[in-house]
Parts: C-alpha cells; structure tokens; sequence
C-alpha cells in the first residue's frame, strides 16, 4: 500500500501586470515551485501587461510537500530577471477543494525573510539540576538552505534564543548544508512558558545578515530525561507587517487540482479489472454494462480524466484498440445523423485523444515537426481576411513602394499553400511511421463506420470519421499551439501564431473532405482552394492504405518495433565525469546526444551516430540536481550509478534550461523507480580536492547530506504505465457515482 499525490497545474493567463521594462511593457513568464524547488517555467510572453500562457502541467510528488509557489518573472537580456510577485498556495488549502482551486488571484510581493526554504536537524534535552532544570540545545545540522550570496551559496550561522540570552554557533562558510555539532545550554524555571527560538542566518562582511529561516520550540512539551532528536523545516519571518499591495502587481488565473491516492497491491484490484477486460473482450455481443454506466455517470468537467484513466488501464492490459472498438460502436448505435458523428465530447472522443497522445505522440512530431519549424524560422506576414491585412507589416516589394493589399493576400495565399502542400505531402508518406496500434484502431473505426452508414451517399463518412480525430482533434490543434505538444519550447508570437491558425484552419478544411459548410463559413480561405481540394483526394488515398493492415502486418510490427527499443527521452546534453581531484570546470563539458531506453543511457556525436552505452538502466542509484556554485549553473543534474564491478560513479549532465532539466530527472527516475538499492540520500554538490563542496565532509563515500527526490515527477505522454493507479483511480470514480449506479 502507497500514498502517492499528484498536482494538476493550468496556468492560464495574467492581467494588469505592472511594467518592468523603459518601454512600459514587461516580458512575463512563471516558474513554478514546490518547496522552493524549481519544477516548471513557462514560455516568456514579450511585450505584454496581459500575458497568455494556457500551460497545464501534471506532477508527481510525495504527500509530505507544504507548498506549491507560483513566480511571475520580467525576463531581462542583460541583467537578472525582475521578480513581479507570487502566488503561494499552502498544501492545506488545496486539500480544501476537492474539486480544485481555480479563479483569478492577486500577486503579492516577494519578501525576502519569507524566501525561506529548508531544514535544521536539533537535538532537545531537559536536564534535571540541583538547583533547577537545563535545556540543552545541540545544533547539529543543516540542509537545502537558501543560497543567499552571488557565489550561489551562504554563510550560515545559528542564533538559538531564550528568555532574552542569545548564544550564537560558528559560521560555516560557502555551504547551504552546513554541519555545526555544537550545543548550548540554559537554566529552566519550573513552569516557565517561554519559547526556545533557533534563527538561521547568512554571515555578511559588508551588508547586514541575511535571514534564513527559524524554528519556535514550545519548551512545555519536552519531558525531563527524555531528548528529543529530529528535522524541522524552517519557517519564515512573519512578525513583520506587510506592506498594503494587493492588486497593485496584477493577477494572474490558476486552476490546481491536488490529488491524494491510496493504492492497494494489485490483487485487490484484480476482480474490478477482470470484469472491464471480461466486457471489452466480449464487446456488443455481451451481457455487459459496465462500460454504458461509466459513460452514462461520467460529468463534462471529470469525462475527460475518466477516459485517460480507462485507456490506459487498457493499453496495460493489451486491449486499447478493443476497448475504443466498444466505444465506436456504442457511439454509432446512438447517431443517427451523420454530420454529428464523433463532434461531441463523448467518453469515445475524450478516450480517442488520449490515445492519440499517448501512441501517436512521436508519429505526430516526425510529421508535422519540420513544417512547424519552418513557420517559426520564416517569420513571414500571412494574411488571408482583407479586413484584417495591415500592409505596413510587410515593408516594400520594390524600392520605395508599399506592397497593395491584393499582392499581401497574393504572397500570403502562396505561402500558405507551400506549407499544406509540404504537410500533406509528408502524411502521404507517413503511412509506415505510423504506429501499428494506431493503424489498426482507425481500421476498427473505418469498418465500424462502413458498416453503419452503408450506400454511396455517405461514401466520404469513413473517411471523415477517421479525419476527425487525426485531423480535427489532433493535428490541427498541435498546429495552432505547438508548445502544448512539445513542438516548441516557446510560444508563438502574435505574427507567427496567425499564420499557424490559418494553416490548422486549412488542415480542418481537408479533414471536412471541403464539403460546402465549410467553405461557406469563411469564404475568403478560397484563395487555398485548389490545394484543399487536391488535399482531399491525397488524404483519401493515405487514409485508405492507412487502414489496409491485416492482424498478421499489426503483430509483426508490434513486434519489430519492441525489439528496437524506443527512447524514453532523447536530446543533446554537455556531459562531465569526474576524474581525480583536480577543480571541476564547466569550460570541460562536452556536447553529445543522449539517448534514455528502457535498458541504458547512451550517447553518441550526432542523432544518426553509433551509440555508445554510458550506464545501464539496473545500475542508476539516483538522478539528482547540483548545486549551482559547483558548475556556475542551475541546470546541471547528476546520475549516480555502480560500474561493472560494482563501484559508485557519477555522472554530470548539464541542460539548457530549467524544464530540460526536470524532463530529463523525470524521466530517468520513472525508468529507474523499480530498482534495487535506490539511495536516500546524496551530495548536491561535488567532490572537489579533499572534500565536498556541499557540506564540507571530507569521507568521499559518507552519507549523503540531503534527501534525494526519487518520486519528484512530471507527467509526460511517453510515462511508464502504472496499472495500479489507473486501476484505482477508476475504482474511485465509481464510488462516487456509486448513488448513480
């Protein structure tokens, strides 16, 4: 039995930001923390007071957090990022909205004695006298203290205070896991009230001392003889009156949703998941109901995570494409209508999405990946509405002479058919890139349709039926917001997200089959209907060899692409391994590609070189973020493995970014999450000289000093199935429609 939480996190948008920049605009952007550790930063917004990001985000983490922050950011060039405000939101109130916290809220100023972050291991001793009682502190030691100095690290010392006497420990410099091992005593009262206050500090030559965080110890509570040993995480300074400011930094609308599983051995949930396969196996020819009732009792606002949570559970089981199968046939015998097949948000559609994203996810970025890109690399002015065409965008054809309306809509008609034709012409021949499953389920949904909708008249109804998914409810919305579909790191300006609309609108045209509704709604698309209409006949003609695959062709190339191995996760990276004891440079990372699979960790020179196995995936004890003073970077993880003969070795890996990171811990910890000797703890920093630049410790193979993150995830559309969650996780919804049933 596990606990295990995760955060639904959607950060929509912000308004009446104030402005950080001479030109009375800011460039906004978030990064999210949980504890105070960085996990998610959205794309920068430029030149905006009411920024849009539409980011969602799911993450993985033990039930212990205490607080999930959100940072609007004024991103500089030259100078360090302007901090804007912030959203905290307390695990407590969360746990308060069982449906989610969502809304508009405003951000408040960002204090540095509430920047605290941390814990602060103490041992607490009553001590019977002869005359009266002593209470003995010993400061043992401290973790993860915020870096309060520009080398990335601080100074820290403890003040320990009671009854007006305050003693002070010895500082320890450069370290945010420092180690004290010094006690202090003082005389108890009997009956005294008073509290012990143990204040942690950043030692400054020049400056005054930075405040890093304090315990208040209730002295009541502690029994003579009987010490008391423990962590405590360290709280900020709230005895100051804060400054009036709310609304006066703007707002920024959230929804986060915190979800708290309990789940049970998988043989507890063996009788619910026998029944489900026992029904979709048996499929419209059984008894079953299981599977209407779901669909039936299943609001709009939760229909889509049901179905997520049923496609999984089956892709777990093998059973993905039958279970869609049950669900286009339930559909169909309720539709009678065929402009109105598969439009609503039915559990089929919802289920359909997800199983999209998580089959078809790759398949979609070797597609339409190079068309993105060029997009975004042309940065040209496409405009097709003449109500909407603004020639001064263009500048000049020719030498002092403005471009006319009709040669902006002329030029931008041409590009936009250059971009379908180019994407039309690679789904044509995407035929065997697309995943067998994938295939064979839109071969059930052909069929299904075929069949249910016989005749000449409604010959174009497969057809459309298959497109509206794969076009409608796929490509074109990965089209208009790449970023959402791991497309791009960042979004699209205002220019270039024109021109990605009108091409999705152009996609949605073909996958219509350019019936007159349609092209009726917008009538100045006309300019692209030549290739529309040549779109069409090659989407037909795609669709019907997409579709043309036997179970014998569906098993062989399950089996062929089983046998490759597909990366978990793939990219460049610098890499630097630790040899000796001389100082660790970042000038001496090397870039690679690296390539994470379900057995190893390797690299090579190029994406197409011969790969080389850097770990294997048994032997990874840990994957984990370094300190930033090590390397002179906040994007540096670290893989700690054993070697062939058991030894423990270290790997360092730096990123380009904050996410590249986390995405990269993600994903190596999910693969590696079931393996033997997992470590608790580490060092963040490295092993320089004679000692640990993290806490100073000079035993190379000692303890670590801080807690490792093993459960710290977030969630991608490649993760690893858990069929115990999904498992509970249906289990729970039917209780709460059990009234329902």
């Amino acid at each position: 039995m596990a606990k295990r939480s995760s955060l639904y996190i959607r950060i929509v948008e912000g308004k009446n930001l104030p402005a950080k920049d001479i030109t009375g605009s800011s460039d906004p952007y978030c990064i999210v923390k949980v504890d105070n550790e960085p996990i998610i930063r959205t794309a920068t917004v430029w030149k905006t007071l009411c920024p849009f990001w539409g980011e969602e985000y799911q993450v993985h983490l033990p039930p212990t957090f205490h607080t999930v922050a959100f940072y609007v950011m004024d991103e500089d060039a030259l100078s360090r990022d302007d901090v804007i405000g912030k959203v905290c939101l307390p695990r407590d109130t969360l746990a308060s909205h069982p449906k989610g916290f969502s809304g508009w809220t405003h951000l408040t100023e960002v204090d540095p004695d509430e920047e605290v972050q941390g814990e602060i291991h103490l041992r607490l001793e009553v001590q019977p006298g002869a005359r009266a009682c002593r209470l003995r502190c010993s400061v043992l030691e401290a973790r993860d203290l915020a870096p309060k100095d520009r080398n990335g690290a601080s100074d820290p010392f403890v003040r320990v205070r009671y009854k007006g006497r305050t003693q002070e420990t010895s500082i320890v410099k450069k370290s945010c896991y420092p180690r004290w091992n010094e006690t202090f005593e003082f005389e108890l009262e009997e009956g005294a009230t008073e509290v012990l206050c143990v204040e942690t500090w950043d030692w400054d030559l020049v400056s005054r001392n930075d405040f890093l965080g304090k315990v208040v110890i209730d002295i009541q509570r502690l029994q003579v003889a009987q010490p008391e040993e423990s962590w405590f995480r360290l709280q900020p300074d709230q005895t100051k009156s804060r400054r009036h400011d709310e609304g006066n930094l703007g707002s920024l609308q959230l929804e986060v949703r915190l979800r708290d599983e309990m789940v049970l051995p998988s043989s507890c949930y063996q009788p619910l998941v026998q029944l489900l396969c026992h029904e979709v196996k048996l499929g419209m020819q059984g008894p079953g109901q299981l599977i209407s009732l779901i669909e039936e009792t299943t609001s709009t606002e939760c229909r889509q995570d049901v179905a997520t949570n049923l496609l999984k559970l089956f892709l777990g089981q093998g059973l993905a494409k039958d279970f869609l199968d049950l669900l286009f046939q339930l559909e169909l015998s309720r539709t009678s209508e065929t402009n109105t097949l598969f439009r609503s948000n039915s559990l089929a559609s919802k289920s359909m999405e997800s199983f999209l994203k998580v089959a078809g996810m790759q398949y979609l970025h070797g597609v339409l990946g190079p068309i993105i890109n060029k997009v975004f690399e042309e940065k040209k002015y496409v405009e097709l509405d003449p109500s909407k065409v603004e020639v001064k965008d263009v500048g000049c054809s020719g030498l002092h002479r403005p471009q006319t309306e009709a040669e902006v809509l002329e030029q931008s008609a041409q590009t936009l058919r250059a971009h379908l034709g180019a994407l039309l012409s690679a789904l044509s021949r995407s035929v065997r890139a697309c995943p067998a499953v994938v295939r064979a389920t839109f071969r059930q949904l052909f069929r299904r349709v075929r069949e249910r909708f016989p005749g000449a008249q409604h010959e174009n109804v497969p057809f459309i039926a298959v497109t509206s998914f794969l076009c409608l409810r796929f490509f074109s919305p990965a089209i208009m917001s790449p970023k959402l579909f791991h497309l791009r790191e960042r979004h699209a300006d205002a220019r270039t997200s024109r021109t990605l609309l009108l091409l999705a609108k152009a996609v949605q045209n073909v996958g219509n089959m350019d019936t007159p509704a349609s092209r009726a709604k917008e009538a100045w698309m006309e300019p692209l209907q030549p290739t529309v209409r040549q779109g069409v006949a090659q989407l037909k003609d795609f669709i019907t060899k997409l579709v043309d695959i036997e179970e014998k062709d569906e098993l062989d190339l399950q089996r062929t692409l089983s046998l490759q191995a597909p990366p978990v996760k793939e990219g460049p990276l610098f890499i630097h391994r630790t040899k000796g004891k001389g100082p660790l440079m970042s000038s001496s990372f090397k870039k690679l590609y690296f390539f994470l699979t379900t057995e190893a960790l390797s690299f090579a020179k190029t994406p197409s070189s011969k790969k080389s196995a850097l770990i294997k995936l048994a032997n990874i004890r840990a994957a984990e973020k370094v300190e930033e003073k090590s390397f002179g970077s906040s994007h540096v993880m670290q893989v700690i493995y054993t070697d062939d003969v058991g030894r423990p070795q270290t790997a360092y890996l730096q990123c380009k970014c904050v996410n590249e990171l986390n995405q990269w811990l993600s994903a190596l910890r999910k693969v590696s999450i079931n393996n033997t000797g997992l470590l608790g703890s580490y060092h963040p920093g490295v092993f320089r000289g004679d000692k640990w630049s993290c806490c100073h410790q000079k035993e190379k193979t000692g303890q670590g000093c801080d807690k490792t993150r093993s459960r710290v995830t977030l969630q991608e559309w490649n993760d690893p199935l858990d069929h115990d969650l999904e498992a509970q996780l249906i289990y729970r919804h039917l209780l709460g429609v059990e009234a329902m049933l």
